[in-house]
């Protein structure tokens, strides 16, 4: 399945809107990395374990709108984004999302 963030895929014609499609993963904060995290507020640096949990996220997101988008017979997704929100303390949502659409 094509993803793109751009309206048109170049050498494709969009031929059928099919709809928006999401997919969403909600991730906590483990007490471990927690306490790693926050130790490097004070020396500094890159906080390794919420980046490798972040990108995990993304990727569960993003595989979850392309089985959205399959369902309802696409084979690309245009304008794709992805949002992010705070569900609760210590939990972030990451929100994937874009039109299905079918090209020719």
């Amino acid at each position: 399945m094509m993803v793109a963030t751009t309206e048109n895929l170049p050498g494709r014609e969009i031929k059928e809107v099919l709809g928006v499609v999401f997919g969403s993963c909600v991730q906590t904060k483990h007490i471990g990395k927690d306490i790693g995290a926050g130790l490097r507020t004070v020396v500094g640096g890159e906080a390794k374990a919420y980046t490798e949990l972040m990108e995990e996220s993304r990727r569960t997101a993003m595989e979850r709108m392309i089985k959205d988008a399959k369902k309802l017979g696409a084979d690309a997704i245009v304008g794709m984004r992805y949002a992010t929100a705070q569900t609760m303390h210590g939990a972030a949502e990451i929100i994937a999302f874009g039109t299905a659409v079918k090209t020719h």
